[in-house]
């Protein structure tokens, strides 16, 4: 019996080896036509050669490492990516996902900092540009992301657009994808193999969402690059150089669709003046709302969620992702004509740091002395007899001296102010006819 047992094995051995799995294999119909496995491994190497354009990043200040995410590249040696995960760096790690090289990236060409997005220049390197789709993209466009992890065969991570909508004041694309932190800044890409943006998630509403910061903004930023790349860390702040020549500039106009408004930015608060002129260079306050008027008090503007806010939209709780110290200067209170930075309140914010980017304008109105006595005893605070003649004669907002810090002035264009606090405007005091300040221009 042991015998014919052995017979037996060595058929099977002999079977085998002849290619008898084949012929069973061929029989049961199920073999993958050879166009098919051709085809499938084109996708793949379609997909590689696409991948080699991605990348792993990550920021350092100096030597002290700061996020992780990702990035991908727009330009030959151009990587875009979330401005706020390298804003604080002075230089950014770039590991693209076919090579465990590691590239260095101190420069920039073009930021936005309103769409957290920045173009970074990366040296020594020569990458196939990641096509960008500049249009809009249909609800339910199937849409893909690159795994990080390498493999022989890409893995694609799958979802779909939901729509395109405005959160926070910013257009993005809602999309199923689940997007983990350490794929902020990836590209999403839709069935043509062209990114339709910059994945992150956030919550909204209590719940978490996956987002993707739209391509046309890149497409944007790359037709107005910079010639000449600038070093990451001006991002940080403004240097003594840089200080010392706003301190010379003769004032900053605000061209809105009401009419031009001039103002003196006060070089006694040289941090809120080295701030408006900087954001001003980027053109942050293009085309943002004018998204609060109160009678009796003034105009607000400079909030980053009124840039694409739809009408009836509650505006005016996003700033640059910043705030700045108070800065309180004898000599400098809320007559009519002077220019502020608003605030949280002190419940929540107990040292009264500004918004980084909003201001108001004071028109407001004349107080009498009784009034100006109220004021002193509820807020603790005294005017000084300049402060009540001013209040008692051109008017003003005697109510926020002392708390709120002053940092320029209106020398052209009060006019213009005074037609734009008398408009109608709706609950929340936003116009209900927009009103968008549509450039700054700085006057040398």
């Amino acid at each position: 019996m042991m015998k014919s047992f052995y017979s037996i094995l060595i058929f099977m051995v002999l079977l085998t080896a002849c290619g008898g799995g084949k012929k069973e294999q061929a029989s049961s119909g199920k073999a993958t036509p050879k166009s098919q496995n051709t085809a499938a491994e084109k996708e793949n190497n379609e997909w590689k050669e696409i991948s080699a354009s991605v990348a792993k990043i990550e920021s350092y200040d100096g030597t002290r490492i700061l996020e992780g995410g990702q990035g991908f590249f727009v330009g030959k040696n151009l990587l875009a990516t979330k401005y706020s995960l390298v804003n604080q760096a002075t230089n950014v790690q770039v590991k693209p996902l076919n090579e465990d090289k590691i590239y260095i990236a101190d420069k920039f060409v073009a930021f936005d900092r309103i769409n957290d997005l920045i173009i970074l220049q990366v040296d020594s390197i020569n990458r196939t540009p990641i096509k960008l789709v500049e249009g809009k993209v249909p609800n339910s466009a199937k849409t893909m992301l690159i795994s990080s992890q390498p493999t022989e065969t890409l893995q694609l991570l799958t979802g779909k657009v939901l729509n395109l909508t405005t959160v926070q004041g910013l257009k993005l694309y809602r999309i199923t994808n689940r997007i983990r932190p350490s794929q902020f800044g990836a590209p999403v890409f839709v069935s043509n193999k062209k990114s339709i943006g910059i994945a992150y998630s956030g919550t909204v509403m209590y719940e978490p969402q996956s987002f993707t910061i739209p391509s046309m903004y890149l497409a944007e930023m790359l037709r107005h690059k910079k010639e000449n790349p600038e070093k990451l860390e001006s991002l940080k702040s403004t240097n003594a150089k840089v200080s010392a020549e706003n301190a010379k500039i003769k004032g900053v106009v605000l061209e809105t669709d009401a009419g031009n408004i001039t103002i003196k930015l006060f070089n006694e608060t040289p941090e809120y003046r080295d701030n408006f002129i900087r954001l001003a260079k980027e053109h942050y306050f293009d085309s943002l709302l004018i998204h609060r008027v109160i009678a009796d008090f003034g105009i607000q503007s400079g909030a980053a969620d009124t840039r694409y806010a739809n009408p009836g939209d509650n505006v005016g709780w996003k700033g640059p992702g910043y705030t700045i110290p108070a800065h309180f200067v004898p000599g400098l209170y809320h007559k009519r004509g002077m220019i502020g930075s608003p605030r949280k309140p002190d419940t929540k914010n107990s040292r009264r740091r500004s918004d980084g980017s909003q201001f108001y304008i004071v028109t407001g109105r004349r107080y009498f002395d009784n009034e100006l006595d109220d004021m002193e005893e509820q807020n603790n605070y005294t005017f000084s007899a300049a402060q009540r003649q001013a209040y008692k004669t051109v008017g003003g907002a005697p109510h926020l001296d002392g708390s709120y810090t002053v940092f320029g002035q209106v020398i052209s264009g009060m006019d213009v102010v005074d037609r734009i606090v008398k408009v109608e405007t709706d609950k929340n005091w936003r116009p209900v006819k927009d009103i968008r300040i549509k450039r700054v221009r700085i006057l040398k």
